[in-house]
């Protein structure tokens, strides 16, 4: 999967590509999903918590080698809110795109890539 760029304002559009260079397992449909994983505390008191905000399938049947799914995900349906990295050590809010393929016998396979969001300053 290729997208066109890793950051993104609240607004924004995901543009990109998926592509099936090489098939060698009979894929049965694909999906794509925002996942927001919040950490809170340090140490032995971290608290992790993930949330998947939307899922899109994306394609339903097999792909033929050599072919290219256009992918197009609006972020301003969503409930977002910026990227917040390790904030005093003790907060931090990412976000992932989570490519799933799901195969004949029912298996999963998983890409992830991080994206940041942002907001425009306040003046």
């Amino acid at each position: 999967m290729s997208i066109k760029s890793g950051k993104y304002h609240l607004n924004d559009v995901v543009i990109g590509k998926v592509y099936f260079l090489l098939v060698r397992i009979k894929i049965k449909s694909m999906e794509l999903a925002i996942v927001k994983r919040e950490s809170a505390g340090s140490g032995s008191n971290m608290v992790n918590d993930s949330e998947t905000l939307v899922k899109f399938e994306i394609m339903d049947g097999a792909p033929v080698r050599g072919e290219s799914i256009p992918v197009r995900l609006f972020l301003s349906n969503s409930r977002l809110t910026p990227t917040y990295s390790n904030v005093n050590n003790q907060f931090s809010v990412k976000y992932y795109l989570n490519l799933v393929l799901l195969d004949e016998t029912d298996r999963r396979y998983f890409k992830q890539q991080e994206i940041q969001i942002y907001r425009n300053t306040i003046s």
